[in-house]
């Protein structure tokens, strides 16, 4: 029991750190919004927390199984809904920008693959943090935000400032997952 309650504590904190870094990017905006989200990754890294999206291309690695993965999705969606509306509370600016944000979002091809792409960059910004480097993190984080890739548990937390929901993060979280895996197998043969 132990585990599994370190496994949702560590859930819901990662998304505390991300929705930090979300509350950030919509306060501030581009240019300086992006590298200040960067701070909700280290802080995932560095205290060793669970998100989703870091967690996809060591499943092999890391042995983590399914029911693991799936726990610490499903805690980063619910917990980063709620920190999302308790954030709604606080700025009246931040809720607009997360409107406006989550109104741009559809079920297209293009939307697809920018979840992908930003997949690919969250498994190689924890990869580089694991070969003892946050340079990933601080030049990851700000590249998928400005070239608008699609983070799944961001998005999800943007959701709950806009206080709606859309159907869209479910591409998202398979989009994610998809570029992460990929870039697992596309770098196998470079690995120590």
């Amino acid at each position: 029991m132990k585990n599994i309650t370190m496994l949702i504590n560590k859930s819901i904190g990662a998304s505390l750190l991300i929705g930090l870094g979300d509350y950030a990017l919509l306060k501030l905006g581009n240019p300086i919004g992006p590298f200040i989200f960067a701070f909700g990754l280290l802080g995932v890294c560095y205290m060793k927390q669970n998100l989703f999206t870091g967690k996809c291309g060591f499943l092999i690695e890391d042995k983590i199984n399914v029911f693991e993965l799936l726990t610490i999705l499903i805690f980063n969606l619910l917990a980063g809904y709620l920190f999302g509306v308790l954030f709604s509370t606080t700025d009246a600016e931040i809720v607009e920008n997360a409107i406006l944000k989550v109104a741009s979002w559809d079920l297209s091809v293009a939307f697809f693959v920018k979840s992908i792409l930003c997949g690919v960059i969250m498994y190689i910004a924890v990869y580089m943090y694991r070969k003892n480097t946050p340079l990933g993190i601080i030049f990851g984080i700000p590249l998928f935000i400005l070239c608008g890739f699609q983070h799944c548990i961001a998005n999800i937390i943007t959701m709950g400032v806009a206080r709606c929901f859309d159907i869209s993060i479910l591409i998202c979280i398979l989009g994610n997952f998809i570029g992460s895996i990929m870039m697992y197998y596309l770098s196998r043969d470079i690995k120590d």
